[in-house]
């Protein structure tokens, strides 16, 4: 009796606006046919509704369209073919409407249009109100229909209503639990896909490559490597190990679980590759160091005329990056120009990384600054960068303006920041943000925040508070906190504290040789020369060694490495011989040479030999020899640059009046004219 009376008013309702016509609005019409339930009591004014739509003067097109073609070809127009039409233009408004009006007669095709123009628009609520009308019209869905609302769910990020789906359907195929699974993988579920893969293996549903691929990106974590094995075994049993598909998922799994020469046998035995592969192995080259690889991999990749994707070459200049090959970066910065790929922020985000880390500040901000989206990943990408050369201060203000234009600051950006302070030996502004991440910022600090306090407080000497820090902190401290301590002891000379982190090291991390090389250091400044011997025997007995010296700068694309003291380039004697001329005219200049740099026991004319002989020394000669005098040097060093070979660049950059560009394990070191960019804070 009340839908009926509603049914009524909505009728009265349609009869006025016939008598005086008016503009009329969809959402007006709206309110007209659903005044409570849009699903009863609507059939008897479908009539009326197209007489009013073509007296108005300002309905919406698509009615109009409608009710002028219904009544010339009524024939031509059954339900589902108003539903595409009302769909194809993206009218989902009016595409409910229809659903409602239909009510009980809906069918398949219709809600599988509907359900796929919600998946099209991401319109979650809309797909809702359609699975509501089955459930309310009490219509039970095929499989296929019922497969089709998991992927409007999944797709829509809505993986617990998918889950409900699937635990309710009766009949469950391959194709329902691939989505569920694929759509924990995606959002991060990994012990839920895992747990669902093995429901479905018990249900005996055997699993395509469309599962295999899927659930092998869940595969990580501490035991991604042992599942994802396990999962290859399968893959075997199936004889889907040489599927594209299921390959790519396979090796990309190895490559990020640090196997990387397991992945690459997996690409070698593909019979057939394609640009995700490609791709995978590349990423993972670069991801796990291997970027002379990656770099290499993509050239055969060039050659075989593969197609190229915005995160192929996202994934090659983060290998160009780490190789400091600025040159080849500026290439493919070029060919992505040339050949108008379009500029997806994933690939702007690894430009300004690439030119970041390359030591070209200015192109990183350009390329900032002409992209039209900034993603928090930009703003870290950049405030990274001017950390690492020292800016500490335009770190600051870079946050500012970040925050000013409303991106939420994340881990990262707060590891960013004080990372940076701890660079410029900014303690009180660094301390302030880190108190202030979870009181402004809603960011909870992790360990790794925990560390850079640390570091904060060491490189600035204060040692002591430093150590109570540690003691403090609310986490077990690191391997990496105790070594960022025992680092700073090294540089401020403290023994006792020294000993003390260093004791706390060789328990947790045995091998690491740069815990022993750091002691042995401590000693050798404090004159301590039976603990040196001590500290070195200690190594010998555990059988670690010291990873050496290596410097390398880039010549018309080919990278020139040195060692410390080497004598392998086939140029060593116009190194050496432009060595001895460099230090007599810098110690004309007033330079001298830190003799509490070199570690061994040995008289000082022989200290100041092993001094000129270090590889950076070797690297900046060489490239004074080869490079024109308007063109800067760029050195990249594999461990932290010493006293002296910091002090000696600073002396050659004023006699020699070159810009000299040194980058080391942790940080830029930009000098001209003597001056350095860290002012002498490192």
């Amino acid at each position: 009796m009340h839908a009926k009376a509603e049914a009524a008013g909505a009728t009265y309702s349609f009869k006025a606006k016939q008598d005086a016509p008016a503009p009329l609005h969809g959402s007006e019409l709206r309110c007209c046919v659903c005044p409570s339930d849009p699903y009863e009591g609507m059939l008897p004014m479908k009539g009326r509704l197209l007489r009013c739509c073509l007296r108005c003067t300002s309905t919406p097109s698509s009615f109009c369209t409608w009710a002028q073609t219904a009544q010339t070809h009524p024939q031509l127009h059954p339900a589902d073919a108003r539903l595409k039409a009302f769909c194809g233009r993206g009218r989902l408004r009016e595409a409910l409407l229809e659903m409602g009006l239909l009510g009980k007669r809906m069918k398949c095709k219709g809600y599988d249009l509907l359900l796929t123009e919600c998946m099209n628009r991401g319109a979650v609520r809309v797909g809702r109100r359609v699975h509501g009308h089955m459930i309310k019209a009490r219509y039970f869905p095929p499989v296929y229909l019922a497969n089709r609302i998991i992927v409007m769910y999944v797709k829509c990020g809505e993986v617990s209503d998918a889950l409900k789906m699937l635990e309710g359907m009766s009949e469950r195929t391959v194709v329902s639990w691939t989505a569920v699974i694929a759509g924990c993988c995606q959002s991060g579920y990994g012990d839920v896909a895992f747990e669902l893969f093995i429901n479905m293996m018990r249900e005996g549903t055997l699993p395509n490559e469309f599962t295999l691929a899927s659930i092998l990106t869940a595969c990580n974590g501490p035991s991604g490597l042992e599942k994802g094995r396990q999962i290859h075994s399968l893959l075997l049993k199936s004889n889907l190990e040489c599927h594209v598909f299921v390959g790519s998922s396979l090796l990309d799994m190895y490559a990020k679980s640090g196997e990387i020469h397991e992945a690459r046998s997996i690409f070698d035995g593909l019979p057939e590759r394609d640009v995700v592969s490609f791709t995978a192995i590349i990423s993972g080259c670069a991801q796990q160091g291997y970027d002379k690889e990656a770099v290499e991999l993509f050239r055969q990749y060039h050659e075989e005329g593969m197609e190229t994707n915005c995160v192929t070459f996202a994934s090659l200049l983060t290998a160009l990056s780490s190789l400091s090959a600025l040159e080849y970066g500026r290439q493919v910065h070029g060919w992505i120009i040339r050949h108008e790929l379009p500029f997806y922020v994933v690939m702007q985000n690894s430009l300004i990384d690439m030119y970041c880390k390359c030591g070209y500040l200015n192109y990183s901000r350009r390329v900032f600054e002409n992209m039209h989206v900034r993603t928090v990943i930009s703003w870290n990408a950049l405030l990274v960068g001017y950390g690492k050369h020292g800016l500490g201060k335009e770190v600051l203000g870079l946050f500012r303006s970040m925050v000013d234009e409303k991106v939420k600051p994340d881990n990262v950006t707060f590891m960013a920041i004080l990372s940076a302070c701890s660079h410029r030996g900014l303690v009180d502004e660094g301390v302030d943000i880190f108190n202030n991440m979870l009181t402004c910022y809603n960011v909870e600090p992790e360990v790794q925040h925990y560390g850079c306090i640390v570091d904060l407080f060491g490189r600035a000497g204060r040692l002591v508070e430093a150590l109570e820090f540690i003691k403090q902190m609310p986490f077990q401290p690191t391997s990496a906190i105790w070594a960022s301590l025992l680092g700073a002891c090294r540089v401020h000379s403290n023994v006792y504290i020294g000993e003390y982190v260093a004791r706390k090291l060789f328990e947790m991390e045995p091998q690491n040789s740069g815990n022993y090389v750091n002691l042995s250091n401590i000693y050798a400044a404090a004159g301590r020369w039976e603990d040196v011997l001590q500290a070195r025997k200690m190594m010998e007995e555990k059988t670690v060694s010291k990873e050496p010296g290596r410097s390398w700068i880039e010549l018309d694309k080919t990278l020139h490495t040195f060692q410390a003291g080497g004598h392998s380039h086939p140029r060593k004697t116009e190194i050496y011989t432009k060595l001895e001329e460099l230090s007599g005219k810098i110690k004309e200049a007033g330079y001298v040479p830190d003799l509490s740099c070199v570690l061994h026991d040995v008289d000082d004319e022989q200290k100041e030999r092993m001094l000129l002989s270090h590889s950076e020394k070797l690297a900046i000669a060489f490239g004074l020899i080869v490079t024109p005098q308007t063109k800067a040097i760029r050195v990249v060093k594999n461990l932290r640059i010493c006293v002296d070979c910091h002090s000696f660049a600073k002396f050659v950059s004023r006699v020699c009046q070159r810009e000299i560009i040194l980058r080391d394990n942790n940080r830029f070191h930009r000098i001209v004219g003597g001056d350095c960019s860290c002012v002498d804070y490192w």
